[in-house]
């Protein structure tokens, strides 16, 4: 049991490290008056129901195909995935245990509050012009963000200076506002390529969003794919990672395999491993599930795909914006996400894939910008990842949201010029970063 005196001791921790982190020029704070908390009865312990993994009792671990990679051992944070990991990382902060604390006075003005992991509220409303709007008489109050974002005054005003100084169309003109259009897209390439830690930018595909992603990836896998074939997803894939595989088998005869989860909306790694064999070309799953909230362990599935020779893909519409994320590391050949749930308009996404499949596959569509050479008797497809990138995309998403690196500058907008090396900082202050960071972000920049 945590007491007054404990409270306040921490206080004084926390405010002193502030001032030492402010510099030696910071002024002096004065000495906190003990904080009053009210010390709640003890809470008694409660036993929590035990679940058991549901696992068929059929189902075994298949023996290695010989000459097939190892399978890596899985990692105490793989074994604490989803909602599992939730729950123990709330029990962990023994938060039944300590006493409400509440600060009647405000914080002195020397004091930066994001060093206290505070956040000003009321700031970051300012930065989402939408927050103003009162809904049955009472401000606006957003919970859909799984959905879709709110947009900060930053992308609105870079959006409108877009239209107003740079508008033109890309790769295809040799006057001034093209090469200013054309620079700040191919810029935005580097920063999500940072973004996601791929190699380069051009492992990186523009395209309308992460469902547009998914059948982009469907489509140029499937002229690999023959009757029997098979396509493993998991029970919490989302419809726009369900729907174009089906049509995919329709089209190729292929067989869709579904691995379970247990009762805790885990993958039941087991039954995952089972569905796993020679006939498997092509794992789908998600990193985050957009219902239940389950982060699935890519990085194990990936490698338990790949040592059977399955090209995997991940889609991170869920995840980019909650966590930082390494696809190098989790070893995919694919993986998507949309603009729209990380603070940028609709109709933007991004694709990641690798130097070896964007050689290995066919484009999908075909139109302008993905050609080298045409005439009607052949045609040369041009080098990716603009082969895969046919037609005018949405250029001003990309040069207004992307390229400009952060959602919380509010400075007036300026021409983007050429860039082939992106800011060490472009991943962390990205308009693609999640809330969390955008938020310290702001609340920096008003200390």
């Amino acid at each position: 049991m945590h007491g007054a005196d404990d409270i306040t001791r921490a206080a004084r921790q926390l405010l002193a490290d502030a001032v030492a982190a402010g510099g030696a020029g910071s002024p002096r704070l004065p000495e906190p008056e003990p904080l009053v908390a009210a010390v709640p009865p003890a809470v008694p312990d409660v036993a929590m129901p035990s679940f058991s993994t549901v696992v068929p009792r059929s189902i075994a671990m298949p023996t290695p195909v010989p000459g097939s990679v190892p399978l890596p051992a899985a990692s105490p944070a793989t074994d604490l995935s989803g909602v599992r990991a939730f729950v123990s990382r709330i029990r962990e902060l023994d938060h039944l245990q300590l006493p409400p604390v509440r600060f009647d006075r405000p914080l002195a003005p020397s004091v930066n509050a994001s060093l206290l992991g505070l956040l000003d509220v009321d700031a970051i409303r300012r930065d989402f012009p939408i927050l103003r709007e009162r809904v049955h008489g009472k401000p606006l109050a957003w919970f859909d963000n799984a959905a879709t974002t709110q947009k900060p005054q930053a992308v609105i005003d870079a959006i409108s200076h877009f239209y107003a100084h740079d508008n033109s169309n890309i790769h295809r003109g040799a006057h001034t506002l093209a090469a200013r259009a054309t620079d700040a897209y191919e810029h935005a390439r580097h920063t999500v390529a940072t973004f996601l830690g791929a190699s380069g930018p051009d492992e990186i595909l523009f395209v309308r969003g992460c469902t547009e992603g998914v059948n982009l990836v469907a489509n140029v896998l499937a002229p690999g794919l023959s009757r029997g074939d098979e396509i493993v997803l998991t029970e919490l894939e989302h419809h726009a990672n369900i729907v174009p595989w089906q049509m995919v088998a329709e089209r190729t005869g292929a067989v869709i395999r579904v691995a379970p989860i247990d009762d805790r909306g885990e993958v039941i790694l087991e039954a995952y491993e089972g569905l796993l064999g020679p006939r498997t070309k092509v794992v789908s799953l998600s990193h985050a599930s957009n219902s239940l909230g389950t982060i699935l362990p890519a990085e194990l599935m990936t490698a338990m795909a790949k040592a059977r020779g399955a090209r995997v893909l991940v889609d991170g519409a869920q995840s980019v914006s909650h966590f930082p994320v390494d696809v190098h590391r989790i070893g995919c050949d694919f993986y998507v996400f949309s603009g729209h749930k990380i603070f940028g308009p609709t109709g933007i996404g991004a694709v990641f894939m690798t130097k070896e499949a964007q050689g290995a596959l066919p484009p999908w569509q075909g139109g302008g910008n993905m050609i080298k050479d045409v005439t009607f008797a052949h045609t040369t497809y041009a080098e990716p990842p603009a082969k895969f990138e046919a037609g005018t995309p949405n250029i001003w998403v990309r040069r207004s949201t992307m390229s400009r690196g952060s959602a919380a500058s509010r400075s007036p907008p300026t021409s983007t010029t050429s860039s082939t090396t992106p800011p060490e900082n472009s991943r962390r202050s990205t308009a693609c970063g999640s809330l969390a960071r955008l938020v310290r972000r702001w609340a920096c920049s008003r200390s």
